[in-house]
């Protein structure tokens, strides 16, 4: 391949190379990619996303580099999308080789992300959360199943128990479910849900402070998966349920402006989840302990799908090319190659 030609990963390629290699083999191996670059979590660049924010939703930038390659994730969260007929989340991101400059690989994102962070909270909930086989699964729009599977696939989980404010999502989610070796069981509330499981999943879209678990839902023991708080403005915990967990995070001074943790005080105490998987510290520590991953997704998870995708497309051919960079004779010569080209 020449190198002005790009490695393309289409929505059509994206869908096509999943279903040939199993949803099921594409999450673990997003666990394992993940886990594998947040052991050397030290060697990556590392910034807040760079965020444009207006009053119906965030467009965002989401750059790192482990010193051989770059990358960035373009994305966005417009809630009220669902209304028009239009993806909530849409997402592209592209790899590219330090010692050039030159993308090695433009793909879509928005069926990556949602494996990934799927993928993400899982890996978090294998090192945080109790034994257990049931998971309460709050919201259930398009990330709701990926969730299910990569905890499943994770974490051992058999039964599910949807539940979210609109019934049709909650009947999509079970449909696509079904035949998957889950117990799907869904509820008519949010207290409902979260009868007798172990794990506690919040993936809620608004763009508001919400309070989709109260301090009383929450019992001593188990792990809470906060994925919806994604941006300033947005949560799904009540503050109290906050002050009695121990809270991991990927990267605090993000979590901090977008987390759940926006509603603590800025010096208050996290533990950043890639410690925990390097073994410099413990992850749940006592059967009593409510442990909370403040997920907001960060880049280098993105940076681990981009680069497992990437090898996976050139493995299988399931991909298209981009005529992205010029590359004149004489790399002095650009005006020249246009005027050739007559």
């Amino acid at each position: 391949m020449t190198l002005n030609l790009v490695p393309f990963v289409s929505v059509d390629s994206m869908m096509k190379l999943v279903l040939q290699l199993g949803i099921e083999r594409v999450l673990h191996d997003l666990v394992t990619e993940i886990e594998a670059d947040f052991r050397r979590w030290p060697l990556f660049d590392k910034t807040p996303r760079i965020a444009s924010h207006s009053d119906v939703g965030v467009i965002e930038l989401m750059p790192t580099s482990d010193g051989e390659t770059y990358g960035f994730k373009y994305v966005n969260g417009h809630p009220a999308n669902m209304k028009k007929g239009l993806q909530t989340v849409t997402a592209f991101g592209l790899l590219a080789d330090v010692a050039t400059g030159y993308p090695v690989l433009l793909s879509e994102m928005t069926i990556l992300t949602a494996l990934r962070t799927a993928a993400t909270s899982a890996m978090a909930a294998k090192w945080l959360a109790p034994q257990t086989d049931r998971m309460a699964l709050i919201g259930n729009g398009a990330q709701a199943e990926f969730q299910a599977l990569a905890f499943q696939q994770i974490c051992g989980i058999r039964e599910v128990r949807l539940f979210d404010i609109d019934p049709a999502a909650t009947a999509k989610c079970a449909r696509n479910l079904a035949g998957r070796g889950l117990t799907v069981t869904t509820c008519r509330t949010a207290e409902e849900a979260i009868q007798g499981a172990g794990i506690i999943t919040t993936v809620t879209a608004d763009k508001t402070c919400a309070t989709i678990l109260t301090d009383n839902m929450v019992g001593a023991g188990v792990h809470l998966n906060a994925v919806g708080g994604d941006c300033p403005g947005k949560t799904e915990l009540h503050r109290d349920i906050l002050l009695r967990s121990s809270i991991f995070v990927e990267y605090p001074p993000q979590t901090r402006i977008e987390g759940e943790i926006q509603q603590l005080a800025p010096d208050h105490p996290v533990t950043e989840l890639w410690r925990v998987i390097a073994g410099e510290v413990p992850g749940r520590t006592s059967a009593a302990e409510i442990t909370l991953f403040d997920s907001v997704g960060f880049a280098i998870e993105d940076f681990s799908a981009l680069r497992y995708i990437r090898d996976r497309a050139l493995e299988t051919g399931l991909y298209d090319t981009l005529d992205m960079i010029a590359d004149p004779d004489d790399p002095r010569d650009l005006f020249g190659m246009i005027l050739r080209a007559a």
